[in-house]
């Protein structure tokens, strides 16, 4: 029995009545979930007392780690003197207020203005209509069609799922928003021509924008969105050549830069933003998941000055919103979340410690294995690419099989990894020291054997 007071069994009976997000429902309810039932540090625990160690921070954002009672009195409190009030009608509450201006402390320098939300597809929704409602106030309304990537992930509502570049997303969508184009993403390991140098391919990936504006117009380009790093696509981190062109090329045909930094936000790539780790100046950036390490949902969407002063001066009520927007407790587990990751030095851990090691680790015992192509990280932020062969970079078929097989290795050996088509991906919390990241490159090193010799038999 588990503290709930129910078994696995009676959980997993009553878990066939809940649709699961990113879920194949019949395969679910043949084999049942794992049902995770506790977390501390860096580690979960199942309702079988199995301990995995969490090499995905629950989805990109426990950034501070389980079992923070600091973060359950911050919301016991805020519960106890106001435990919802909404930012309507010119209302509001001192949580949010101090947040916003703690955001806007940390965030870089023409971002002053935020809009709160409760997830990530929320703030990219928002910062959609935003963008185009700004060229609507700045008198140029056809303004309005966005540029996004393939393998960009930006949500799953259905303006999020439209901007994302994912096909099977798309599949179900049966008419995505219009006026969103995707172009080819700088994911060099797969895309890049024979001989192509990474600053080559960086220009060449980013030159993909600018051929869409000028198919389009420049006229009719709203803006342009896209991660610092592909996340849920892949961690796929661009050349240093792709966001100096990527900027250039928006500041000459005048579109907006939309940045999503919902999985990148919060220390991960060791910096508060990635936007500061890469030298970016958006005009928007759209932040969720380690705002507040998970304990509460909230998004952020930080918007820049050029787009806010003309909604202030010139747009009259934004007819936008949320109940749940600016949720109280929400803000108030966010503004402690802070607290801790800025008093524990864990970005400086981040930048010039963990991240390094992770780096290093990764490159001297993971990439020579024979399962292994490429293996790429910024920050606590990495993959691992599965090939059949290093030469040629073939994938084992049917495709994803082997990133499954290593997966599913990963966890019988106790650790959480997450498997992206032909690639091993990790986020874990920035806690992790460097003899965290030695277990998990041990225990990744057993599950890429053991794959490799199921896949070979």
């Amino acid at each position: 029995m588990t503290k709930t007071g129910y078994s696995r069994q009676q959980l997993q009976q009553a878990d066939t009545h809940h649709l699961h997000p990113f879920t194949d429902h019949k395969e679910l309810r043949a084999n049942g979930a794992r049902m995770i039932v506790r977390g501390e540090g860096s580690y979960i625990y199942d309702t079988e007392g199995l301990e995995l160690l969490d090499g995905m921070a629950g989805l990109w954002c426990v950034n501070v780690g389980y079992g923070r009672k600091e973060l359950a009195d911050a919301a016991a409190q805020q519960m106890e003197e106001l435990p919802f009030y909404n930012s309507f009608f010119r209302c509001s509450t001192p949580a949010p207020v101090m947040l916003a201006a703690k955001l806007t402390e940390i965030a870089p320098d023409n971002m002053n203005q935020v809009f709160f939300g409760t997830s990530g597809s929320e703030a990219n929704d928002t910062a959609l209509r935003l963008v185009r409602h700004f060229w609507s106030l700045e008198g140029k309304p056809e303004k309005n069609m966005v540029i996004a990537r393939t393998y960009g992930y930006h949500g799953s509502t259905i303006a999020g799922a439209s901007l994302s570049g994912m096909p099977d997303m798309h599949n179900q969508l049966n008419g995505a928003v219009p006026n969103i184009v995707h172009v080819m993403p700088p994911y060099a390991f797969e895309l890049a021509k024979a001989g192509e140098s990474d600053h080559d391919f960086g220009l060449r990936a980013a030159r993909a924008v600018e051929d869409a504006i000028l198919a389009a117009g420049a006229d009719k380009v709203a803006a342009f969105i896209g991660e610092p790093i592909l996340g849920a696509g892949g961690v796929k981190i661009p050349p240093a050549s792709y966001w100096p062109e990527i900027q250039r090329i928006c500041a000459k045909y005048d579109v907006l830069l939309m940045l999503d930094e919902v999985i990148t936000g919060y220390g991960r790539t060791g910096n508060w933003f990635a936007a500061q780790t890469f030298g970016i100046k958006a005009d928007t950036i759209t932040t969720a998941k380690a705002l507040t390490s998970g304990y509460q949902p909230l998004s952020a969407l930080l918007v820049g000055d050029r787009i806010a002063n003309t909604l202030v001066e010139k747009g009259g009520e934004f007819f936008h919103g949320y109940t749940y927007s600016a949720h109280p407790v929400c803000c108030a587990v966010a503004l402690k979340n802070l607290e801790i990751i800025e008093r524990e030095g864990l970005i400086d851990r981040v930048r010039e410690d963990t991240g390094p090691y992770l780096e290093t680790v990764l490159k001297e015992r993971i990439a020579s294995h024979p399962l292994v192509g490429e293996v790429r990280s910024v920050g606590l932020m990495a993959a691992v690419e599965l090939v059949s062969d290093k030469a040629t970079r073939a994938r084992y078929m049917p495709s994803g099989i082997a990133g499954s097989k290593v997966r599913d290795y990963a966890i019988a050996n106790g650790l959480m990894v997450r498997a992206v088509g032909s690639s091993i991906i990790m986020a874990p919390p920035l806690t992790w020291d460097r003899a965290t990241i030695d277990l998990a490159a041990d225990r990744l090193s057993k599950a890429l054997d053991s794959a490799l010799a199921e896949l070979q038999a």
